[in-house]
């Protein structure tokens, strides 16, 4: 999640692969991740430049997004959206559902769950929670906690024309595959030095930034 963008991310130079092996299947089994998260193996979250170089003089702002893992009949998708071009944060962006705290959210999965319902029309009855991973710091000033949730079609969804653009789903074994994790590099305007990103390409849609970097951590969550 970073803010509207003056430059074209897809345009900065590919700099290597990450090019660890796929993950096997069987850990892709909503049994195997529910154990998973409730007996989590030792691991080493990654946090990318943006993550180390944000702004440090400032209170983060609180937020929270949900990782819906749609259980298919004979595999996992990740439900992403794409939000709309002229939204102040993240314009444009492949983002998950999610969002800023509010006063009355008890916890980072209330607000998850809450900001799910409000922007693609989810219903949390459809919704089983099985963990979170460690908080990821934007370059723009958000604390997120990404909240992992599986998701038990049929469901139906109705996205918030203001916020999000469109809504679709990538197979997880794609992104659980270091072959498609892809480092670029490029100068940010207004901030020092050129900054390293992860992006991870599926057909036309362009998935990077922070939704890439907490996708990262769930690969060397699951890994581990």
């Amino acid at each position: 999640m970073l803010m509207k963008n003056p430059f074209d991310p897809t345009a900065a130079p590919i700099d290597s692969l990450a090019s660890e092996q796929a993950l096997a299947l069987e850990r892709l089994d909503p049994e195997w991740l529910r154990q998973r998260f409730r007996q989590p193996a030792e691991w080493t979250p990654e946090f990318t430049d943006e993550h180390v170089l944000r702004d440090t003089q400032r209170a983060p702002v609180p937020a929270s997004v949900l990782m819906p893992l749609v259980v298919r009949e004979n595999h996992i998708s990740l439900l992403l959206t794409q939000r709309t071009a002229h939204l102040h944060d993240h314009a444009g962006q492949i983002s998950f559902p999610g969002g800023r705290v509010d006063p009355d959210d008890v916890d980072a999965v209330a607000t998850a769950l809450r900001e799910t319902e409000e922007e693609i029309g989810l219903s949390r009855r459809h919704i089983e929670v099985i963990g979170s991973l460690p908080d990821y710091f934007t370059g723009t000033g958000f604390q997120v906690t990404p909240v992992v949730g599986l998701v038990h079609p049929p469901f139906d969804l109705a996205a918030d024309e203001f916020e999000v653009a469109e809504i679709f789903e990538v197979p997880l074994h794609f992104l659980m595959d270091g072959a498609n994790h892809q480092r670029r590099s490029a100068e940010f305007p207004g901030k020092p030095g050129r900054r390293t990103f992860y992006a991870m390409p599926f057909q036309h849609y362009f998935i990077w930034g922070a939704t890439a970097a907490m996708l990262r951590n769930l690969y060397h969550f699951v890994r581990a």
